[in-house]
Formats: structure tokens, sequence, C-alpha cells
């Protein structure tokens, strides 16, 4: 998120230097760069209440006195009659809406508003948009604006299941499937709800009668949906991150000030409905375990003092936990305030040990079977331990850094799949994956981890003459094992496409086998301990398509084969991502040699044109007739 380093300092007395507020954004955890005096600040997602001008101030309040200088309009507001249904169960747990009159004439912008389009790369729009979007930066809470008069008097919130086409607000066709929480007039998909609204009751440069939505969404309801339909949407990273359920009286009224600064505001009327009463959350004041867990002894004075400063409030042996900060469960999330607080620079670091039970058998079996896999073909990964699926035998995390981390892996085979999928969108024919890595679960109130071997296969067996045309199959992983593994240890599951987000109908084998099973033969261990393996150097995986060409030679003078196919497969250029044997065959009765490669042909800046592959493919075949007894087969020079 980009702050102005003179927004900030405008609500500072003291007027701190830009390197003075920067050295204490990142004692605060919050990593930035300055560019032309704006703050570029990294959250991360667990912070989604600093995602304003607002949130970052109060985090700033732990060193500065803050001037609360954000007018709102004070008069008291008519009832709306808005014939508004929620028809989900629960998953908009606050919404308001705001429903303003103005004359014609807009004043010029002026002070915040002015400065703020001044000082931004953000667009103008029209103006109950522009205050929408200055509204989400300044308070961290979106809004959406409808055209009042397109709108109508009935709105409903609807999960709205199956296909329907949406036009969003900036022009765009979306065909929306699955699930999606939505707002509707009548049947009408008139917003993809906490991401984009639609192009029918959109605000525009004549609008003068709007009703403001101000709603507080579920983070699960609104996660993933922007990037599933490929909308960029600053209101779905908020609401992802779980917004102030709280906040809509002092949002609507500092927008309404806004509008009334600028216009001449003849009606407003409000409407509210909350689903659930909100439920604060206190912990308990327990300074010793505080201490304990950040090794050092604050003071009383400190830790009133620190936690008062960022919004708590400390009463009667109860911390009680501001709205806005939906991170904070935890005496541990305590104890991270205190620490930022302090500074960890200021914390004495004390060594500790650690006894390990590592057994170097076990080591020497896994290198074994990592450079044994990767000899076959294999690709390891490692995945993040944290997921947002769970199970009777999973183990829930206290603080998550966001809502797709909340549990800790009980096997691999989710993680795998994610992999798997990712490869086939970027045309990959022929995957091999493992996994070395811990699970955990928790039994009878009692956890256990233990370390496994995961693989998943699909397509094509190998890209060599032998394997291009052969399928993995049930088989394959069993005779991957059978000369290092017990058969018993193996347990091959088939993996159905039915139930995943996939086109493809290769079929999927998945195999998890735990490292405790696997007990290599010694001999065959240290002999791998003395090979060096491949030296695979790691190049970033291009989000531009790939294009294959294929090209078949004709070999008379068998001599010289092998000098074709090393300078083919040693033959370098940036466009060349890959290239493999796909066909031989040794015709003896004529004494010629037909090869096939296929050359895979990918940029990591651009997708690539025939004409800048036809004239690399040209390059290779001059070079390669060159060699005595080879040629091209229709190719005429």
């Amino acid at each position: 998120m980009k702050i102005p380093y003179a927004d900030i300092v405008k609500y500072i007395p003291e007027i701190p230097s830009i390197d003075a507020i920067s050295e204490k954004l990142f004692q605060l955890g919050h990593e930035h760069e300055v560019e032309k005096s704006i703050f570029n600040i990294e959250f991360t997602p667990n912070r989604g209440d600093c995602l304003s001008l607002i949130g970052i101030l109060r985090d700033l309040a732990l060193f500065y006195e803050i001037k609360k200088d954000f007018p709102i309009f004070p008069d008291k507001l008519e009832k709306l009659n808005l014939n508004f249904i929620d028809n989900t169960d629960n998953t908009c747990t606050f919404i308001t809406f705001l429903k303003i009159d103005i004359d014609d004439k807009i004043l010029d912008y002026k002070d915040c508003l002015k400065s703020y389009y001044e000082q931004t790369d953000n667009l103008k729009n029209n103006f109950f948009t522009d205050i929408s979007n200055y509204i989400s930066y300044e308070t961290g809470q979106p809004t959406h604006c409808y055209d009042a008069k397109a709108v109508g008097g009935k709105i409903s919130l609807d999960l709205e299941k199956g296909k329907h086409n949406f036009q969003t607000l900036l022009d765009e066709n979306v065909e929306l499937f699955g699930s999606n929480l939505v707002f509707k007039k009548d049947n009408e998909i008139i917003n993809l709800a906490g991401i984009m609204g639609g192009k029918s009751t959109s605000c525009s440069e004549n609008t003068r009668s709007v009703l403001i939505e101000c709603a507080s969404f579920n983070p699960e309801a609104i996660v993933g949906n922007a990037i599933k339909y490929n909308l960029k949407s600053d209101a779905a990273h908020k609401f992802e991150r779980g917004v102030d359920p709280c906040c809509h009286d002092f949002v609507l009224r500092r927008f309404l000030k806004l509008v009334h600064d600028h216009a001449n505001v003849k009606n407003v009327q409000i409407f509210t409905k909350g689903n659930s009463a909100y439920k604060q959350t206190n912990i308990k004041y327990d300074i010793d375990k505080i201490s304990k867990i950040i090794g050092i002894k604050p003071s009383e004075e400190l830790f009133s003092k620190s936690l008062t400063k960022l919004g708590f409030k400390i009463d009667k042996k109860l911390i009680h936990v501001p709205s806005y900060r939906n991170d904070i469960k935890t005496l541990n999330d305590i104890a991270e305030e205190i620490a930022r607080a302090i500074g960890y620079d200021s914390i004495k670091s004390i060594p500790i040990s650690i006894h390990s039970n590592s057994n170097q058998s076990k080591n020497l079996n896994q290198n074994f079977l990592r450079d044994y896999l990767i000899s076959k073909g294999f690709f390891e990964v490692i995945n993040n331990p944290f997921v947002d699926y769970c199970n009777e035998y999973s183990i829930e995390i206290d603080n998550p850094l966001d809502i797709k981390s909340g549990y800790l892996r009980t096997n691999l085979q989710q993680s795998l799949i994610k992999n798997l999928l990712y490869n086939e969108r970027r045309q990959k024919d022929s995957i091999k994956i493992f996994e070395i890595s811990d699970i955990y679960q928790i039994r009878n109130n009692e956890v256990f981890n233990e370390k496994v071997l995961a693989l998943i296969v699909s397509g094509r067996v190998g890209k060599n003459y032998l394997d291009f045309s052969k399928i993995v199959d049930n088989d394959y992983i069993n005779d991957l094992f059978k000369d290092i593994l017990p058969i018993e240890n193996i347990k091959v599951k088939n993996i159905l496409r039915e139930d995943l987000d996939t086109k493809l109908k290769n079929k999927i084998y998945y195999c998890e086998i735990p490292m405790n099973d696997i007990n290599i033969e010694n001999d065959l261990v240290l002999k791998n301990e003395n090979k060096e393996f491949l030296k695979i150097k790691y190049v970033p995986i291009s989000e531009f398509p790939s294009s294959n060409r294929d090209l078949s030679f004709s070999v008379k003078n068998k001599s010289k084969f092998k000098d074709l196919e090393n300078f083919i497969l040693s033959y370098k250029h940036d466009f060349i991502k890959e290239v493999f044997v796909f066909d031989f065959f040794d015709n003896k009765k004529n004494n010629e040699i037909k090869i096939g490669f296929r050359f895979i042909f990918q940029s990591g800046t651009s997708t690539l044109t025939d004409i800048e592959i036809n004239n690399v493919m040209k390059v290779i075949i001059e070079k390669s007739i060159t060699i005595d007894g080879v040629s091209v087969p229709g190719y005429e020079v």
C-alpha cells in the first residue's frame, strides 16, 4: 500500500522526518520502501487493520502523539425505508446503506480529497466514486456507490450458484461460475459482493442521487474470487483480511462530510442491518506469562501504556481488544504487541540448545531418495505446511497469517494436487513431483508428527524416444521403487479428475510413504553418497505460453549420429527451454537412422512469434545438415 509521507506527518504535531518514520515502521514489522516521499508498505496478511492511513497512524501512536482530525457529519440521520433482503446464512455480519441526494453543482476538490488525487497515481472517476476510493484509503473500509435511480428500492444479498454473465463497472464481461456472493436487483446481478460492482447501476458524472453500501463480510466468502475472475480489486484485498465491523457509522459520516464539503446536500437517509451482535475479544491480563514469551519482563507502566496507545483497554485484569484488531486472539499476540513496542533489537538474544533426534541413517535415506527420484525425471517441491482445510485430526493454528493458513497438514495430497494443476495449466505434459515433509495430527489430545515421502504423477512417462509415447499407469510408481523398497509399503491411489478444476483426462496417481518405513540398503546409499548427482540451476517459471516444434533427421552416415545428437541437445538459445528425443528408428536394411527431436520454446518476458521461433529453427537446421550424412527430409537448402 502506498501512503505519502505528507499524509502521515500532517497528523503528527512534532513532524518527524521521513527517515524517523521509516525507522519506526520497520520496528513495527512493516517492511517498506520510500519512493519519492511515498511509503510503499508491504503488510503481512494478518494485519488488514493497517491497510489505510488511519490504520498506520494507529500503529505509529506507539511513538508519537496523533491528531485525530477526521471531521464527520454530526447531525441526526433519518431512517431509510429500503427493501433489503439478506438471503445468506450470516455471510454478511453488518451492512449499512446511506442514501444522499445533492444539487447539480459540485465544487472543485479541496483539502484531503485534492491532495489524495494529486499525490498518488489514482485516477478520478466521478464525484461519489472518487470519495469512495478516498474513504477506503483513509479508513480501510471499502464502500460501494450505486446510482440510486438505477437501483430502485429493492436489493437482495444472495449466494448465487451456477453460471451467470456479469458486466463489471469497468465494462468487463465476466462469466460467474460455482457459488458467488452477489447483490441483486430483482434477478439481475448488480454487484459481485466485496469485489466489484456492476455497470448497470454504477455512478457517473451525472449521478446526483447515490446509495452507498458499507458492509462487513466474512473473509471466507470473499477470498480468492478476485483471482478467480482476474479482477483487480482493492476492496477484495481488504475484505479478505477482515475489516472493522464497528466502523460503519464513522465511515459513512466521514463520507457524508466530504460530500457536504463539495456539494449542497438536499437529503440524507440511513438503513442499518446487523445479522449478529459484535462480540469483543477479551484476554486475561497476565504480565508474567507475557514476560516468559518475550524473554524479558516489561514494567507494568510500559505494558499498560503501550497497549493503551494501540487502542486496547485494560480493566479488571482483562485486556479488551479493539474491534479493528481481528488478528489478536491470545496472549501470544499480546506479547508480540509488547515486543514491537520495545523493539526486537532491544530484546537481548539468549543462546538455546536444541536436542536433535536426527538419525544419520535416515538422512542418508532422504538424500538417496532425492537423488534417485531426480535421476528418474522427478522434481522436488517444498510446500507451505499451513493450509485452509481440515479434518478430525487437524491441528488448528491460534493466530494464522491469513485464513488460508489456519491448520497444519495431515497429509501432502492436496498440496501436490495444487502443484500438479499449476504445472498442467502451463502446458506440462509429463508431471512427476515429489515432496519429503512432516505431517501433523492430533489424536486423543496428543500431537503426532512424522516425515513422509509423497509422489504425484500424470501424463507421459518421460521425454526420451523410449518413453515419449508411454503414459504413466497404476504400475508406474510400483515399478519405480521395486528395486529399492518392499512392495507392501507402497499404496498407490488414483485421484479422480471429476473432483478437480481441470478439463484434462490423463489419470493422476498419488503415493504417500512414511519415511520410517523406508530403509535403503547401505551399499546403495553409500554408493550414492560418492556421486555428484545432477547439478540443476533454478529457473523461474514463465507466465507466457510455450510453443513446440518437431524436427526429424535422416542420418545415413551412422558414425556421425552422435555428432548430431550432441549438437542438438547442447544447443543453447534464450528462447529454447527444453530439447529431447521423442522418436528413434534404426533402419538397418537401408543403413539409416531416423531421429526426431522436440524443441520447447518459451520466453520469460513476452509471447514468442512464429517468426522468432522459425528464425531459431532455421539456424539449427542449417548447422545440422553441415554434418556429413545428415539431412532433414522435405527441407530444401
